[in-house]
């Protein structure tokens, strides 16, 4: 098993223990997308305390990537529902889930087709 497939392995795991409601298939796009960015321990996980970290995933997640065309404040309490969809005490937020999780939210699902 490669290293990629461990990690959807893994995502996939956590998606079905934490029970979001995100497909196995659409985990796995999204991972994939995200490249060799999940091998870094810190840029594996986004920290719902940290402003500046959930500001990039605005920007460069839900605007660039997913070319989202909503209000700051709309795409803010998006995050904020995924952070909260993850548990407050869960310190893997994995951003594979938290990115899948924005996708499905915001019906984006033909960006990773």
């Amino acid at each position: 098993m490669s290293k990629l497939d461990e990690k959807i392995a893994n995502y996939t795991k956590a998606c079905a223990d934490l029970g979001l409601d995100v497909s196995a298939e659409l985990v796995e796009k999204v991972t994939r997308g995200l490249g060799p960015s999940i091998y870094n321990k810190d840029a594996e996980t986004v920290s719902c305390s940290d402003a500046g970290e959930l500001e990039r995933v605005r920007e460069n997640f839900l605007k660039k990537k997913l070319g989202l065309g909503e209000d700051d404040a709309t795409l803010d309490a998006a995050i904020k529902e995924v952070c909260e969809a993850m548990g407050s005490s869960n310190r893997n937020k994995y951003r594979a889930l938290f990115y899948a999780m924005l996708v499905k939210k915001f019906g984006k699902e033909s960006v990773y087709a």
